[in-house]
């Protein structure tokens, strides 16, 4: 599994051993290419039916404060496969919903577990729990960042253009969690993003300062605009997400109309390259941020991406954890 990685890479895989995975900002660009190659080459096993079981005997626990459909799938499949046991945890199943403290819990758990994946609100939850655990803890999602996801969406990037430096990718929406991973992973890797958002609904300001400083690293262009045309133009890559993520439903219909010029359709993306590939995390609501005939079109590869997200997060366990 190394000597294959490590064709185009200097790294190993116990380079990573026992390191967190909250956000992208923490892994250099030789760093993300590693995992990103390691996910195409345990891609390459699974189809083949090659055996590769690094978590043989070691139990991942996945904390679930939001509820999921490709997160909790992907996880747990992801971890039988790798030779390991998942435990699913809602909220409800653990003392940390009913005021245990984070810490507390993270101390527990880091004597029962090799690993925790939490998919949650706030992303101090993350940072408290890779804080005190003594074991990786894994980002599944938090409203700041979304870092499992978008390492997906760069292997399914490489795996359709070869490469992620240069390129242009167009995200048009709200400026959540999706956007901040996006511009993080695209500053770091070179990976230009434009981010077109409404008024009232751009990226955390601090986020895009952080990306502006990671760009002048790698040669990235991080760019918030208001026109979605201005940053769909000859882009290589478009992404969007729901206008209302989890936890902001109540303003569905207020979003429905700050969002109404921001719809991902055919004419819209007339600007883009005509090789363009169509991505989205998903759930998707077709006639809302995205037509159908863009989301089901010739360009949409959303369900190799979905599929990615199975073997990116076994790209991290198995390097994390294994």
């Amino acid at each position: 599994m190394t000597d294959v990685v490590s064709k185009s890479n200097s790294l190993e895989l116990s380079h990573f051993k026992g390191k967190d995975f909250v956000e992208l900002s923490d892994y250099t660009a030789e760093e993300i290419h590693f995992l990103i190659d390691l996910a195409i080459e345990l891609k390459r096993k699974q189809k083949a039916g090659e055996s590769y079981r690094p978590l043989e005997g070691k139990t991942v626990g996945l904390i679930f404060e939001k509820s999921s459909t490709r997160t909790r799938v992907s996880f747990e499949v992801g971890t039988f496969q790798l030779g390991g046991h998942a435990l699913f945890l809602s909220k409800n199943d653990i003392q940390m919903g009913r005021g245990e403290i984070i810490a507390d819990t993270a101390r527990v758990m880091s004597r029962y577990l090799d690993g925790i994946m939490i998919r949650t609100f706030g992303h101090e939850n993350v940072t408290e729990l890779a804080k005190y655990a003594d074991i990786p803890v894994i980002n599944g999602l938090s409203d700041l960042g979304h870092p499992c996801q978008v390492l997906a969406d760069f292997q399914t990037i490489v795996e359709s253009k070869g490469k992620l430096k240069g390129l242009k990718l167009a995200y048009i929406g709200d400026g959540n969690n999706m956007a901040h991973s996006l511009m993080i992973g695209g500053a770091r890797v070179g990976l230009d993003v434009y981010v077109a958002t409404p008024e009232g609904y751009e990226p955390d300001p601090e986020v895009v300062k952080q990306c502006e400083a990671l760009a002048a690293e790698s040669g990235a262009t991080i760019k918030v605009v208001r026109d979605p045309k201005e940053a769909v133009q000859d882009a290589d890559v478009i992404y969007t997400d729901v206008w209302a993520s989890m936890g902001f439903e109540e303003e569905q219909k207020v979003r429905e109309q700050a969002f109404k010029d921001y719809q991902v359709n055919e004419e819209l993306v007339s600007h883009a390259k005509s090789d363009y590939i169509f991505l989205h995390c998903l759930p998707a609501h077709r006639g809302e941020e995205v037509s159908a005939g863009v989301i089901d079109g010739p360009n949409s590869v959303i369900f190799d991406e979905a599929e990615n997200r199975l073997h990116a997060q076994k790209a991290i366990m198995a390097a994390l954890i294994g």
